[in-house]
Formats: C-alpha cells, structure tokens, sequence
C-alpha cells in the first residue's frame, strides 16, 4: 500500500466523522506528509462555517502544537477565498485532537478542544474574519514568530552581545518594542535628546535603514531614546492606592550594543510591506503596514510564544509560567459561568468589571482573559459597533490588575497587555501582595492566580541559616502587620474588637495618623468572646477580613501559626478578601492544602462546616464550584513535581444593609475530575507535543460546561 493511499484513507476517516458535514473542498499543501480540506454544511439554505481537517504522515505531531498548528493552517488556507474556518481536526496514524482556530470563540488563540460542535450548533459560531485585515495580520504574525526565533539565536550564538542569558535578549526584544509602540502610535514630529545633547527626530533615527547605515552611532542614539521615554507619562499607570508606576524602573538601560542586532530586530518590526484586505487587495493609505496594523492580539501571541519558547526555566522565567492549556481552562470555565451570571454581566458591559492576578508573572492569565471578555463584548446585542469599540476601550484602560515581585516579569508583563492595546493595565511591582496596599478589599470580580506554595529549602550551613531567619522575619511581618523585621514578641494578636468598636493591639504596631493600623495582618477576623483576663478568639467572618495567620487549636481557639505556613494558605485568604462578595476565584494549588488532614481548618474557613441537622455549611467565606486535579508534571519546568489542583470558588454574597456580614447561601455539588495529561509531555527540559497524549482538560471543561 502506498504512502499516499495511507494518507487518504487516514483523511476519509475524519470526514466520516463528519456525516453531516456534506459539502467538500480539497486544499492543496507543500507537504507530502499532509493531506487537507474543508467541510461545510447547509441548513435551510445557508451555509455553516467550514471545518478544516487535516491528515498527518505520522511522525509529524509536532503540529498539533498551537503554534505549529497556526502555520500550517495559514498556509494551507492562503489561497482560499472566502471565509476560513473556525473549528480543525488533526489526526495522524496514533493521534486525533479538535481545535479552535484563531481564538473564534473568545480563547487566547488556537487552542484545543473537546470536540467540533455539531452541525446545529457550529451555526452559532461567528465567521472568523470581521477583522477586513486579519489574513494580512495572520501572515505578519507568522513571520514575526520566525523572525523573532532567528533574532533569538543570533544574538545567542552568532552576533553576540551585552546579554548574560537567553532571558536577557527576551527583556531586550520587550525594550525594542516598548520603543517601537513609540514610532507607530505618537507624532511624527516626536523629538528626543541623544547622547551628544542634540535634538533628534524619533522617527529617523529609530528605523533599521538608518542603523544600517550610521551603524554605532544610531545604537547610541536609540540607547539614550529609551533612556528619554522610559518613563514616559502614557506608560505609567497608577495603581489603587496612587502610585505610579512606570514599565521600566530608572535603572534600566538598553544593553544591546551591536548594529547588527539592532538592524535585524528592527527590521523585522517594521519592514511589513503594504497592508491588504482579506481579499488580497491593498488599502488605501497603508502602503507601509506597521505593528500597529496587526491585530492586538495576534501581536500579543506572537510576544507569548516568543517568550515560553525561549526563555531559561532554571531559575529563569520559567518559574512564573502556567502552561497554556491550563490558563486557557481556568478562563474558559470562568467566563462561561460569568455570562450566566446577570450582575457581573451588568457590571461587564458597564465597563466596571475587574481582573486580577495578584502574583501575575508575565501576566497570562490576564492575557487569556483580555481575549474572552472582548469576545463577550462582540456578540452583545442591543450595543452599536461603535459602543462596543468604547466599552472594550473602557475595560482595556480600567479592568485589568496585577503584580509581581520580580520586576523583570512585571515589565514584560506591561509590554505583553501594551502589545494588545492596554498600556493601561496596572500591573505593578510588589515587595508583597499579600500585604500590599495597592490592592483594596472587595475590588474584583475574577482573580485566576497560580500564587507561590511550599515552604523554602534551606541548607544548615552559615549561610542557609541566614536565609532561613531572614524569610521567618518576612513571614512575621506578613503574619501579624508591618511590625519590625526582627521578631520582638513571640505571642501577639491584632483584631478588632467589637465591643469597643475599634482596633485592638498588643504589640508594637505601625499606626496612620488616625490611629488605625497600617495593616492589621492575617487575624483581622479573629474576636476575643472571653469574659476573663485570658482572651480567646473565635472566627466572626466578614467580607474584608483575614484569619489564616492562624488556626483553631483543639478546643476550637484561634492561636497565631508561625512561619512556616504554607504561603498558598495565605493567598487563598488573600484573594477572597480582594474579590468583590459573588466574585469568582480559580486557583493553583498544591494539593495537600485541599487534602490533608491538618489543613482541614482552611477547608472550613472556605466553606464552613456541615450542620448535620440541615446538610448545610454554615459560616464560610465561599462556595466551592470546582476542583480540578493537574498531573504531577504540570510545573516540572518550574523545578517541581509537586501534585497540584486548580480550586474553583466563588465569595458568597453580602448583605446590602451590612455589607461585611455573608448572606448564608447553599453551597450545591461540587464539579470534580482528573486531568492525567494535558496535550504534552516534559522531556529535555521543553513541553514535547509531538508524543501524542490527549489534553485532558478539553473534555473537563466541556463538561462542566454542559453540567456533566
């Protein structure tokens, strides 16, 4: 049997599939080792969407990465004239997986899914292109990647640089953007002072034919613009509590210092050709096409993949990295409970809907979700193209929050929302989030986080022992207030008393003016129910408060923990008091928190405790919705094995005439599964998707979205 006979019975083995499906169109392909071609129906005279579905020699899986995948369909799609599909099915010899493409149905991008949706229902799905530019921007998008990958090695192995590390040319190509954004969204007239005190025209200088040309004397010119627009007003936001806070801190400077380098990234940026319609043809007025032009978040994606591609997991960004498919599932699950939800709908297309990730990264969730809440945008009924354009305005400048403690992250993070139209987005640096003050209770109606957990190693030499103090002092503070690093008490308590009206403190407490303390630390919900000399502290849950500083001991007192709490307890506590009462938290966390025994007071703080009478719970902060477990490899990158779970909750409502008291509500079944494998395998210290494991969590979210 032929080669070629294989590969048609594998691609008529799809379209059985796909009875329904009547109509057939060929696509021809470069690749021998791909057969392809789009279906279509017809339901009552009108036309569905296509499907594209591809065959693959095996030993080609590699395609089923997203990435990939977006190549080889832009390619097999560019000689198509109307409209491209929205749904693909790959298969190979071994292998078979569903997709959405291009990010149709709000995602972030392609993306896997459960399934194609049936003929009766692929109707609901909108046709791709709205945007009359998109295949010019996919084309762009596709070139970029290569681009950027080359720019990567070349600096890495061949025109070498002032960079340590891979990571280093990441922070570099976020620098070049950052100054790019300039060139193609302020005047042309837009000036700056270079190296040798003289006025320059931004525009000039900063263009690859000009450093082609003038060679080390542009790279200086183009180091003291950055050095002139680091701080620039339009790139600084201001955070909740009024700080500014800029993309870049003063002491950051472009290292990059090669001319070649400098021409090779800024050619790759600007040289675009003219911008053309879906139908090929030029548009008037844009015979030079800038990144500008690319739709945002194509550009976004293409900054995404740049970086998970390349950056150094050991010790380096891999660290703040959640894989793809499990951001794309928090998201997926959470926006589609938020469109049932008629108050956070109301607030959404008030423009007064909020996101946080409190311990961001690069900010990916914040990425996914930009995406899902513009899509919900597009198909609002009732509102003119025009309305909706300045809502999604609104809710780019206004919705989006996050921080980080490793400034690297926070600065690429800022460039990722800029790339994607929200230079606005207040993502800033923290020392803390647990106790920063940028951040204000009863603020957000979605936080989906992937906070640090475990408790730091620490080795029993000199050194080790040090590190162990410092990190015990920090946790004291974050555990009882801004109090001093140096432990000065070993037993204290900070609360409010409500017999008095007022704060209670018995240690050395940082107070405002007014007062009140500056922060009242993990034990804001505790209250003394002693009548004696001996106090005693009980929970009394309100809406901005926290209590998993400490825990209840046997008799049911709450007593301080120490620092060696589990920071994921701290953050669970954290997020709850930021989210706004019926606000919606999807959370990684390690799974002994959820399963040990010892931890069972964090489960009761969540959700109360049963009354045995009712079957209710009684006293807790939130309902649980979901718990989905992840496979024991979903952060090996990041240097550990740790077994991990996304936890589903949402803050329970308030009472309108006392808004820090809960209003009881049932708590209802708790949605579960097992995710053994989420489309990949870790090997060689990369995500390998060509081994063909399914992802797991298509199928979960398909269920939970059908109430499975």
């Amino acid at each position: 049997m032929t080669t070629e006979q294989t590969l048609e019975q594998r691609y008529q083995q799809i379209r059985k599939h796909y009875s329904d499906y009547t109509e057939h169109t060929p696509l021809g392909s470069d690749h021998d080792f791909v057969k392809a071609g789009l279906i279509w129906g017809v339901i009552q005279g009108n036309q569905t969407p296509s499907i594209l579905l591809i065959a693959l020699e095996p030993g080609h899986w590699e395609y089923s990465r997203e990435d990939k995948l977006d190549q080889l369909a832009y390619e097999l799609l560019a000689s198509v004239s109307g409209d491209w599909p929205v749904f693909a099915h790959l298969q190979d010899d071994k292998n078979s997986r569903c997709y959405c493409l291009f990010g149709v149905d709000g995602s972030d991008g392609t993306h896997s899914v459960d399934e194609v949706p049936s003929i009766e229902l692929i109707r609901n799905y909108e046709k791709l292109e709205k945007d009359p530019t998109f295949r010019w921007s996919m084309r762009i998008y596709t070139r970029l990647m290569h681009r950027f990958d080359a720019f990567h090695e070349q600096v890495f192995q061949t025109v070498k640089d002032r960079v340590n590390d891979k990571n280093d040319i990441i922070e570099e190509v976020a620098k070049l953007l950052f100054l790019e954004t300039f060139r193609v969204h302020h005047s042309e007239e837009l000036s700056f002072t270079d190296h040798e005190g003289k006025t320059q025209r931004f525009r000039e200088v900063f263009d690859y034919k000009y450093v082609a040309k003038h060679g080390a004397h542009a790279v200086k010119q183009i180091q003291a613009a950055f050095e002139a627009f680091k701080g620039h007003d339009d790139y600084v936001v201001v955070s909740d509590d009024g700080t500014p806070n800029p993309i870049f801190p003063p002491d950051s400077h472009l290292r990059l210092s090669q001319p070649k380098n400098f021409e090779t990234l800024l050619e790759a940026m600007q040289n675009l050709g003219p911008v053309t319609d879906n139908q090929g043809r030029p548009i008037l007025g844009k015979e030079v096409g800038t990144l500008a032009d690319v739709a945002g978040d194509l550009l976004g994606r293409v900054f995404d993949v740049f970086l998970r591609a390349n950056f150094e997991s050991k010790g380096g960004l891999g660290v703040f990295l959640t894989p793809n498919p499990v951001k794309q599932a928090m998201l997926e699950i959470a926006m589609h409970d938020i469109q049932q939800d008629n108050a956070a709908m109301e607030r959404l297309t008030s423009g007064e809907f909020r996101f946080c990730d409190p311990t961001c990264g690069s900010f990916g969730f914040g990425s996914v979700a930009l995406s899902h809440i513009e899509n919900v945008v597009d198909r609002l009924g009732g509102m003119s193209d025009a309305q909706k354009t300045k809502l999604k305005r609104t809710l780019r400048d206004n919705a989006f929050t996050g921080a980080d403690t490793a400034p690297r992250m926070v600065m690429l993070a800022r460039v990722n929302m800029a790339l994607q139209g929200a230079p606005k987005a207040k993502i800033f640096y923290t020392d803390n989030s647990l106790t920063t003050k940028a951040f204000k209770p009863n603020s957000f109606d979605l936080i989906c986080t992937n906070p640090p957990f475990g408790t730091p190693k620490f080795t029993s030499d000199k050194k080790g022992k040090e590190s162990k103090e410092r990190y015990e002092a920090q946790m004291e503070q974050v555990l009882g207030g801004f109090r001093p690093a140096v432990k000065t008490v070993d037993y204290f308590h900070t609360y409010y008393s409500y017999t008095k009206m007022k704060w209670e403190d018995t240690g050395d407490l940082y107070l405002d003016e007014d007062g009140t303390p500056k922060w009242p630390g993990y034990r804001t919900d505790l209250r003394n129910v002693s009548t004696g000399k001996k106090p005693q502290y009980r929970l009394s849950p309100t809406t901005s408060g926290l209590a998993l500083g400490s825990k209840p001991d046997g008799k049911g007192n709450w007593k301080p923990v120490g620092a060696t709490i589990d920071p994921a307890v701290l953050f669970i506590d954290r997020c709850l008091q930021l989210l706004r009462p019926g606000g919606r938290l999807l959370i990684v966390l390690p799974d002994g928190v959820l399963c040990n025994s010892g931890e069972r007071y964090v489960r009761e703080y969540i959700m109360g405790k049963k009354d045995e009478k009712t079957g209710q719970f009684v006293g807790g902060k939130a309902i649980v919705k979901a718990v989905i477990s992840l496979p024991a490899d979903t952060f090996k990158l990041s240097g550990t094995g740790a077994k991990t779970s996304v936890l589903y909750l949402q803050k329970r409502q308030a009472s309108k005439e006392r808004p820090e008291q809960f209003l009881p509500e049932p708590q209802g079944d708790v949605f579960m599964a097992v995710a053994e494998t989420l489309g990949y395998v870790v090997k060689n210290n990369i995500e390998d998707y060509s081994v063909g494991v399914p992802n797991d969590l298509d199928r979960i979210v398909g269920a939970y979205k059908r109430s499975e």
